[in-house]
C-alpha cells in the first residue's frame, strides 16, 4: 500500500509498458502514478486524445512523455522517414520548460533508443540547428526557435506521430498561439496523430485550442477547485513599502536551512531586491528574462544542488521549473495577475512535499489581493508586521549591479525600433 499523500495506489507497471520504458521509469524512480498521471495515461495510452488540467508540480510531464513513449514504439515510423524527420512534437513557452522536459525525456527514453533534442531561443544556435539536422524523434522545443529551424528546412513535420503543447494557457499569455497554428497546420491532422495539451487552467481560450487542434480530446481535470497545493501555508503581512526590505532580510535571517525564491513584478525590483540581500550578508541570485541562458542554467544548478539559498524571480521563473526542495516562496510584490499567484507558489509544496509561500500586500500592490483570493478560493490570513521581524538596514547597504554606458547614435541597422524588435524577437524565441 503506498503512503505518500499526493501518490494514487496505481503502479506504473500496471499499463502494460514495455521493458525499455518501464527501465526508464525504474531509473526516474517513480513506482506510483499522481492523479493527472493515473487520470491521463489510460486514455493517452489507448490512443484518444487528452487535455488535461492539473496543479502545477503534480506530474504531467512524464505522463505525457510515457504516453508519447509508447505511442512511438506501438507505431513504427514509415519506411520513407528520414532521421531529421521528428516523430513527436513538443512545445514549450518557456526556455526553462523546453529544458526541464529534455531532462525528463532523456532519463525516461533512457532505453527506447529515442533521439530526444531541445531547440530554444537565447543561446547555442550552431549546435542545436546541427543537432537536430543530425537526427531527432523527439522534439522539444520553444515556438519562435522551433519555426525558425522549419523555416530553414533543417526538419519538417510530416511524419510526426505525437503532438504535445504544455503550459498552453502561458502560450496565450506570451502571445505565442500565431506559432503554434503555424507548426500544428504543418502536421498530419489530429486523426492521424496522438494529441496531448496540459494547462495549469483549462480556460474557454485554451478548451477552443484543443478542439480546433486535437482529435476530439478527453478533457481531464484532477481537483480543478483546488486551485493551490494543499500542503502550502499561505500567510501574508500588511507592509508599508519601505518596511520591505526589512521585513524580507528578518524573515530570511530567521529561515534556517531555507531555499527560498522571492517573487518580484519588475527587473528593477528584482535588482533592488539583490542589492540590499547581498550588502547585508544574504548571498542570492537575479533570474528574469535579459540574464542570459547559460548564467540561467548554471544558477538554477547552483540553486537546485544548494549552493545558492536565494532566488530572486521574476515571472519569467514562475513556470515550469522544477526545483526539487524549494522551502519558502515570497511574493515580494503581489502579481498583478491573479493566475500567476498560484504559479509563483507553486514552486514549493511540490511532489507532495510541505511548503510555506509568504506575500507583502503593499502601499503599491495590495490592490491585487482581493483579485488573488477571489482566484484561489480563498482569503489568505494576514497580519501587521510585527517589530521585532524588522532587520536594521542601513540605506546605503545595497549593492548596485554596475550598468554598461548606453550608446544610442540614432544610427544604424537597427534604427529607432531595433531595440523593441530585439526584446520582441527573443520574447518570441521564449
Amino acid at each position: 500500500m503506498n503512503e505518500e499523500k499526493h501518490l494514487t495506489n496505481i503502479r506504473f507497471d500496471s499499463f502494460g509498458l514495455s521493458e525499455a520504458i518501464l527501465a526508464g521509469v525504474k531509473d526516474a524512480g517513480f513506482v506510483y502514478c499522481t492523479p493527472i498521471q493515473a487520470a491521463t495515461l489510460p486514455p493517452a495510452l489507448a490512443g484518444e486524445d487528452v487535455a488535461g488540467q492539473a496543479q502545477t508540480g503534480t506530474g504531467k510531464t512524464a505522463a505525457f512523455l510515457l504516453a508519447a513513449l509508447h505511442r512511438l514504439e506501438q507505431h513504427p515510423p514509415s519506411e520513407k522517414r528520414r532521421p531529421n524527420q521528428p516523430r513527436a512534437l513538443m512545445i514549450a513557452p518557456t526556455r526553462e520548460l523546453a529544458i526541464q522536459i529534455e531532462k525528463d525525456a532523456k532519463v525516461l527514453a533512457g532505453h527506447t533508443g529515442q533521439k530526444v533534442r531541445v531547440v530554444y531561443g537565447g543561446t547555442g544556435y550552431e549546435s542545436q540547428r546541427n543537432a537536430v539536422k543530425e537526427g531527432v524523434d523527439i522534439l522539444i522545443g520553444t515556438p519562435g526557435r522551433l519555426i525558425d529551424y522549419f523555416k530553414q528546412k533543417i526538419y519538417d513535420l510530416k511524419e510526426i506521430q505525437v503532438v504535445v503543447l504544455d503550459e498552453a494557457d502561458r502560450m496565450f499569455d506570451l502571445g505565442f498561439i500565431k506559432d503554434i497554428r503555424f507548426l500544428l497546420h504543418r502536421c498530419p491532422p489530429p486523426d492521424k496523430r496522438l494529441g496531448m495539451l496540459f494547462s495549469a487552467t483549462l480556460s474557454f481560450r485554451v478548451k477552443e485550442l484543443a478542439y480546433e487542434h486535437m482529435n476530439n480530446p478527453r478533457a481531464i481535470e484532477v481537483e480543478p477547485d483546488k486551485v493551490t497545493a494543499d500542503r502550502i501555508d499561505e500567510q501574508g503581512f500588511m507592509t508599508a513599502n519601505d518596511e520591505k526590505i526589512p521585513l524580507l532580510i528578518g524573515l530570511l535571517r530567521q529561515w534556517k536551512n531555507a531555499r527560498t525564491i522571492v517573487f518580484v513584478n519588475t527587473k528593477r525590483a528584482a535588482d533592488e531586491v539583490w542589492g540590499f540581500l547581498q550588502g547585508n550578508g544574504i548571498d542570492a541570485a537575479v533570474l528574469s528574462g535579459d540574464v542570459p541562458q547559460k548564467k540561467r542554467t548554471s544558477l538554477l544548478k547552483k540553486f537546485t544542488e544548494g549552493g545558492l539559498d536565494v532566488l530572486v524571480a521574476t515571472d519569467v521563473a514562475a513556470r515550469g521549473l522544477h526545483i526539487p526542495d524549494v522551502t519558502h516562496v515570497v511574493n515580494y510584490d503581489l502579481p498583478e495577475d491573479a493566475e500567476d499567484y498560484v504559479h509563483r507558489i507553486g514552486r514549493t509544496g511540490r511532489a507532495g512535499a510541505a511548503g510555506s509561500a509568504i506575500s507583502f500586500a503593499c502601499e503599491t500592490h495590495a490592490f491585487s489581493l482581493p483579485e488573488v483570493e477571489a482566484y484561489i478560493g480563498h482569503s489568505i490570513p494576514m497580519t501587521s508586521v510585527p517589530g521585532e521581524l524588522l532587520a536594521e538596514v542601513d540605506p546605503s547597504s545595497r549593492i548596485r549591479i554596475p550598468r554598461k554606458p548606453r550608446h544610442n547614435h540614432g544610427h544604424g541597422s537597427r534604427g529607432r525600433n531595433g531595440g523593441r524588435d530585439q526584446h520582441a524577437r527573443k520574447r518570441r524565441q521564449g
